[in-house]
């Protein structure tokens, strides 16, 4: 249900949340199946796993196919303005690519919580995000918002003529945003409910007291606001220091100050991360004295 220039970075920034959220019960799965053989390691036994292929193969691209054929043009971010322009291979690019860079963002952000890189994970899903909503906000060429509220042809053909909010209340009221209305409410919010769930199921598994710092509602808001908010806030900065600054000054500045908000140990970002209680800890590390006691002996007997 987004653009074709913007899907696989939504696809691969869902799958790693989606992995984020349910680090903890990653961990306690590999736990489970250290000294269970071969057959129970097998990824596709990974039902985590298999629900994120399946919220990317029943939900995002038939949706996206659905806006790509009721609309080519403005699925297309206007390269082409009718079926006829629509090559082929974007179609395959779409239902091929979508559910493929959904399991890549999750396996990525896996590998990262099960060796206690979590923080690490977190970033798989801003840098996803931030590919997503600066591709929206400014695109290619600098117009990416322009593309995106110009529901047709015509109207990105006549986008200088009027003001952005009369072009932004025009598509507001046009068929294609309803569209993504009906769609939105359905893939955004199987997706969050999906993500919340599982960050809370985590949260009653041993360890979970003892990370969370605050109560499961501000944590839910504070891991929003971490996922989605700030790179959204990133992709504005960034498209608004390339206008000011131009690509050659504006993106390394702001690759400068993302890195000095990211990175550093003692980062506000950081610190609102160790908030919401996701594991911090390798999967190989002791659960504490509340953990089921054959999940506990096998924890002991691989990690002694």
């Amino acid at each position: 249900m987004i653009q074709i220039q913007a899907a696989l970075f939504w696809a691969y920034a869902a799958g790693a949340t989606f992995a984020l959220a349910a680090g903890r019960q990653l961990q306690v799965w590999e736990r489970i199946n250290a000294g269970e053989g071969p057959r129970t390691r097998s990824r596709a036994a990974n039902p985590y796993l298999a629900l994120t292929l399946l919220f990317a193969a029943v939900l995002m691209v038939p949706t996206g196919l659905f806006v790509l054929w009721q609309n080519p043009s403005w699925a297309t971010m206007h390269v082409a303005d009718g079926h006829g322009g629509v090559w082929a291979g974007f179609v395959l690019l779409y239902a091929g690519g979508i559910p493929l860079g959904a399991v890549l963002g999750f396996l990525a952000a896996q590998v990262l919580v099960l060796v206690g890189a979590g923080y690490w994970a977190y970033l798989q899903c801003v840098g996803g995000y931030f590919l997503l909503f600066g591709t929206l906000v400014h695109g290619w060429d600098g117009s990416g918002y322009e593309r995106f509220l110009s529901p047709g042809a015509r109207d990105w053909a006549d986008w200088p003529r009027d003001s952005v909010v009369n072009n932004a209340l025009d598509f507001l009221t046009s068929g294609t945003f309803l569209a993504l209305l009906v769609f939105g409410a359905a893939v955004i919010g199987t997706m969050l409910i999906t993500q919340i769930g599982w960050l809370v199921e985590g949260w009653s598994l041993p360890g979970a007291d003892e990370d969370r710092k605050v109560h499961r509602v501000l944590a839910v808001a504070i891991a929003a606001a971490g996922v989605y908010g700030l790179p959204f806030l990133g992709a504005v900065a960034a498209s608004a220091l390339v206008r000011l600054l131009g690509a050659l000054l504006g993106l390394p500045l702001f690759a400068v100050l993302a890195g000095v908000a990211l990175l550093p140990r003692r980062s506000p970002v950081r610190r609102l991360y160790d908030l919401v209680g996701v594991p911090h800890r390798h999967w190989r590390a002791d659960l504490d004295a509340s953990a089921a006691p054959g999940v506990a002996g096998v924890t002991s007997d691989r990690s002694g």
